[in-house]
């Protein structure tokens, strides 16, 4: 993600409390053989669901895993044989088949020699009539900046049935990169630099998947997971990305193809580029590719005004130009296509709900007048003038982060007409962000749908942007200024849970009291609901 101010100078007021958590360096990753990284699954459907596991033996070692209905193992149902190649990186995928819908399953892998893997807890999607499915949401998960606190809450719930991640499932950056200098101790991920290579991908998936949180998760959920541009480099699109310099790191599409391998390794996810999953009669959820397969450039509106005499004439002239081309898309006409035709198709079946599970914020966002006034006294004069030319820029409707769909309007209306056109009730769910945002979204003034929006496991907000202005007073004026912001959290980390029912869909913004410290006590939650026809959120 990208605001469209200059980061690294409003972080220099920003500071944080810091804590120790002693992570395995690259010599013991390099060197840890048999099962090393626990196990994961992905991806349900009603009979089938993916499993996945990395051993490291000698050479390509064939693995046997086995699926039960019970954690004691006395009645296998299925399984299968995969490979652990050096050639992937030990990783280790395959599907296994013949399950019955809406159950839970164990599942475990054994090698040549008999030793297992840890055990796993796994489900398949229902069918018909489902009367009830629980959601947990993630994203933004910056390991130096806090303990993983979101993922250990979840992994501790009966309540949920499937994780979805929608990206930055970790960072590519150096350990004290564009963020703050002021990494945790001992949660500093390997390698020690930004990561390029194929090697630094697989090395950093490595070092994020010893955490124990995000282990824990992966062991008793299957997940749903799409990258964001974390996975690649930061404000990735498909020509290349702002954290990539060719000159100095090389082609972009070598990078962006070793970033692609690496999380199709570690991840448990198929080579789908986007996909659909069915929750019985209930809903439909739909995981696009907002990112890398048709996203044209992010805008500039820094670049835009450069050299401009008359700032107030070009904003207009950016507004009502580039901002507002019709040609600019976030996913391809194909994958666009795609969407509208499942969204209207779902609908068309009876499914309550359309569930859109994508990487970014949807809901416009423009800054508030008094953005400008917050910043410190003492800030750097370039920082109060890009605080001064984003109010400019909301007073004439353009938002504040180009990055998200607020910087592809165009885009943004062929998905709600669609959704509108099939009479649809869209939920959608995002990240990104790493703050939290409750939206109700119209399409000439009409109510369409509402959006979850998580806020991040770690990565740090508005908080550390703007650490002189007091959160509520932040707060309340985003949502003056955004006559559809239902709800807005700028301060705290942590995730989001959904349950959803024929009436309605309830979710909860779950704020960790501290990410500075290993606990989950004293977390607490903000909640929205929409009922089925109403398409935005209830007044209450």
């Amino acid at each position: 993600m990208t605001f469209t101010f200059d980061r690294r100078l409003l972080l220099q007021a920003g500071a944080f409390g810091l804590a120790a958590l002693s992570t395995p360096g690259v010599a013991a990753i390099l060197t840890a053989r048999g099962f090393t990284h626990g196990i994961a699954s992905g991806e349900p459907a009603a009979r089938s669901v993916l499993l996945w596991t990395r051993y490291v033996g000698t050479g390509e070692t064939k693995l046997r895993a086995e699926v039960a209905t019970d954690a004691s193992f006395a009645h296998v149902v299925s399984g299968g044989e995969v490979l652990a190649s050096p050639e992937h990186d030990c990783c280790a995928k395959l599907v296994v088949t013949g399950l019955e819908p809406d159950r839970w399953y164990h599942y475990r892998f054994i090698a040549p020699d008999g030793t297992m893997s840890e055990v796993g807890r796994t489900r398949t999607l229902p069918t018909g009539d489902v009367a009830r499915f629980g959601i947990g949401l993630f994203s933004c998960s910056n390991m130096p900046y806090g303990w993983f606190n979101a993922y250990a809450h979840a992994a501790a719930r009966d309540d949920l049935d499937l994780m979805i991640h929608v990206g930055d499932y970790f960072y590519e950056y150096a350990p004290n990169g564009t963020y703050p200098d002021h990494a945790m101790a001992g949660r500093v991920p390997e390698p020690d630099h930004e990561i390029l290579t194929l090697a630094d991908y697989r090395l950093r998936y490595a070092s994020y998947r010893l955490d124990p949180d995000l282990r824990a998760l992966h062991a008793r959920f299957p997940m749903i997971a799409q990258w964001d541009d974390h996975e690649f480099a930061n404000d990735s699109w498909m020509g290349g990305a702002e954290n990539h310099q060719p000159d100095s790191e090389g082609p972009w599409s070598v990078r962006k193809a070793v970033a692609e391998r690496a999380y199709r390794e570690w991840m448990p996810v198929s080579d789908a580029l986007y996909d659909s999953f069915q929750i019985g009669a209930l809903a439909t959820i739909f995981r696009p590719e907002t990112r890398i397969t048709g996203r044209v450039k992010q805008l500039d509106l820094g670049e835009a005004l450069h050299g401009q005499a008359d700032i107030g004439k070009a904003l207009v002239a950016f507004r009502d130009g580039p901002w507002q081309d019709s040609a600019r898309t976030l996913m391809g006409a194909k994958q666009e296509a795609w969407l509208n035709e499942g969204i209207a198709a779902s609908a068309k079946a009876g499914t309550r709900w359309q569930v859109l599970a994508q990487e970014i914020v949807m809901g416009p966002l423009k800054a508030p007048a008094e953005l400008a006034a917050f910043s410190p006294a003492d800030a750097p004069a370039k920082v109060q003038q890009a605080l001064g030319a984003i109010v400019a820029a909301a007073k004439v409707g353009l938002p504040v982060n180009m990055d998200s769909w607020d910087g592809y309007p165009a885009a943004r209306t062929r998905l709600l007409s669609a959704a509108r056109e099939a009479e649809a009730n869209l939920v959608v769910l995002s990240g990104d962000s790493h703050n939290a945002w409750g939206q109700n979204l119209t399409l000439d003034g009409a109510p369409v749908g509402v959006e979850y929006a998580g806020h991040s496991v770690t990565s740090p907000g508005y908080e550390t942007y703007l650490p002189g202005v007091a959160p509520q007073n932040l707060a309340r004026a985003m949502q003056e200024a955004n006559p559809g912001l239902s709800l807005c959290d700028t301060s705290r980390r942590g995730y989001v849970s959904l349950e959803l029912t024929k009436e309605r869909v309830r979710g909860a913004w779950h704020f960790m009291s501290t990410i500075q410290a290993h606990t989950t006590a004293g977390t607490t939650s903000e909640y929205r609901t929409v009922a089925w026809g109403a398409r935005r959120f209830d007044a209450s």
